[in-house]
């Protein structure tokens, strides 16, 4: 998810009541709940920080060390502050063991949240390079956004003005949050299962993957992308879901096409193209498309939307792509 989800998420948590067990307990959850993002630095290499994203520093190990190195250097903070004379004496005593337990929760909420979306997270790096997806969220959430946002923002009103019941506000939020999540795993699975048996009755012999993708705002649809056997020359194709509209499954205007990614040129395309290698580790669904040039085109079948087909794309030249003897480039349909 984007980080202000992150921070809504772990100021939210703050104030459901964790805030008053210890002193600088706010900032640690919003710090600790954004913590594993330090892997961002790695775009400053374009495509190929893909497989470097949500990887090392969002796996067990990086969740067991940064919550460590966070409660050290907040403890250090607090020491630093008072011996400046410059600590809030409004401010709770530190209380080592709670302010521990608080950077653990916040920074375990990071990955629980990147799950959900389609993007992709490594939750076993560095001992499994396997991706994980749970397909419920798009990964900006407008309806989380305000979930959060309103709520904390009662949950501060009430403390300011001294009410007792000032949480309140905060569990509802959150309570909402976990609601809204878990309609919407049921919408995704829902989604899968009616799309598998729809493919499955067109007489295709095979169905490997059915993906169902919420899209911005509308969280009761799901872009659904398949992959299969290969019949009339299609291996994959898009179908879509409006539960505002209908309970069934419907065909997108892009309905079948080729994938071309079990071409082998695109294996050995890859082998010459660091930048092709870091998309096909990362792709969950790759497209290829051979131009009439000899250029290599890859996408990935989740985000070949116009507004971000770019960002998930990368060109191979055509000396990195070999050509098989006698044989014209493939063209995509």
């Amino acid at each position: 998810m984007d980080n202000l989800t992150h921070s809504l998420v772990g100021a939210v948590l703050g104030q459901m009541g964790l805030k008053k067990k210890t002193g600088l307990a706010m900032p640690t959850l919003i710090l600790a709940a954004n913590l594993p993002d330090i892997d961002a630095a790695c775009a400053v290499y374009g495509i190929e920080s893909l497989p470097m994203r949500r990887g090392i520093t969002h796996g067990p190990i990086a969740l067991l060390v940064l919550p460590v190195l966070l409660w050290a250097a907040m403890i250090a903070f607090d020491r630093w502050q008072e011996r400046r004379g410059k600590r809030p004496s409004a401010r709770l005593p530190i209380h080592p063991g709670w302010l521990l337990a608080l950077a653990y929760i916040g920074c375990i909420s990071h990955p629980a949240l990147d799950w959900l979306n389609n993007y992709g997270i490594r939750l076993l790096e560095p001992f499994s390079h396997r991706w994980f997806y749970g397909d419920t969220l798009f990964i900006i959430d407008i309806w989380i956004w305000a979930a959060l946002a309103v709520s904390l923002w009662l949950s501060l009103r009430r403390e300011r003005r001294g009410a007792g019941d000032w949480r309140r506000p905060a569990w509802i939020g959150f309570t909402a949050v976990s609601a809204y999540i878990f309609v919407n795993g049921l919408i995704t699975g829902y989604a899968e299962a009616r799309a598998a048996d729809r493919l499955a009755a067109t007489g295709r012999a095979r169905i490997d993957l059915v993906v169902a993708s919420p899209p911005p705002l509308r969280f009761w649809q799901r872009d659904i992308f398949w992959r299969g056997a290969v019949v009339d020359g299609s291996d994959a194709g898009t179908l879509s879901l409006d539960l505002a509209r209908s309970l069934d499954i419907r065909a997108a205007p892009e309905a079948s096409y080729t994938t071309h990614a079990g071409d082998p040129r695109v294996a050995a395309a890859a082998a010459r193209s660091a930048e092709a290698r870091a998309f096909l580790f990362w792709s969950r669904m790759p497209v290829a498309a051979f131009g009439a040039d000899g250029t290599l085109t890859l996408t990935d079948q989740r985000f070949r939307h116009p507004l971000a087909v770019d960002r998930f794309k990368v060109l191979v030249s055509p000396e990195k792509v070999p050509t098989r003897a006698g044989e014209a480039p493939n063209m995509t349909p």
